[in-house]
């Protein structure tokens, strides 16, 4: 079932028109619960449970380190440590004696809340896009969408519209896809030859920044923490 509370932020993202704008929702929804968790939900009882649980995955983990809230951190860690850590070891549900050790399996409290949110988000995408002509219109007129994300919406498409209304929705996906691919490949290209003494003197145009654009395309926000700005 769509849940319309999610067709705001959509729309509110695919009105940027600068860049992936899933991978807008994406940072909205970080910023949001990394902001609540270092916040007033860190004391939550329920959410105190499921961060005991789960725990955060290391980009999580840096991410919250950085945001200069140590005490709010280390309440976490305390709890995390106490409560799943170290219970588990003394347990050996990590390893037991004469086995190498196993990796604790990888979750993250916050991955999983975003993730959750962000399929809504993508299923409000398609829902948009089959019943409204103005979405329909600004999902073609979109700059981009980074690769990770693209493959998300055609899954999301797939799943949730007739055949035929998902043929004409992935078609639209992969045009501006391919005219964004051929327009960075150009950029790209013209970035490595101007370190051709040849062209020293001929201007940029849209090249500097084509590395950057080129691992965003290939990466999107949510994989690519050093172009977190």
């Amino acid at each position: 079932m769509i849940e319309t509370i999610y067709t705001i932020p959509v729309n509110e993202a695919f009105d940027l028109y600068s860049g992936c704008p899933v991978c807008s929702l994406y940072k909205k929804l970080e910023d949001t619960e990394l902001d609540a968790i270092l916040g007033g939900a860190m004391m939550e009882p329920d959410i105190r449970i499921e961060t005991n649980k789960k725990g955060f995955c290391g980009k999580h983990y840096d991410i919250m380190f950085n945001m200069k809230n140590r005490l709010g951190l280390a309440l976490i860690l305390e709890s995390h440590l106490s409560l799943n850590i170290l219970k588990s070891l003394k347990g050996n549900v990590f390893g037991s004696k004469g086995q190498k050790l196993e990796k604790q399996p990888q979750s993250c409290y916050i991955c999983d809340k975003i993730n959750h949110s962000l399929t809504k988000m993508l299923e409000n995408t398609a829902y948009l896009w089959e019943r409204e002509k103005e979405f329909k219109e600004k999902l073609s007129k979109q700059p981009c969408f980074c690769l990770g994300h693209y493959a998300d919406l055609l899954h999301v498409g797939a799943y949730s519209m007739s055949k035929r209304l998902y043929q004409d929705f992935a078609n639209e996906c992969k045009a501006v896809m391919v005219s964004y691919a051929e327009k960075l490949l150009g950029d790209v290209t013209w970035f490595t030859k101007k370190f051709d003494y040849n062209n020293e003197n001929e201007p940029w145009g849209d090249s500097k920044d084509a590395v950057e654009r080129a691992l965003k395309f290939l990466s999107g926000y949510k994989d690519l923490d050093t172009l977190r700005k």
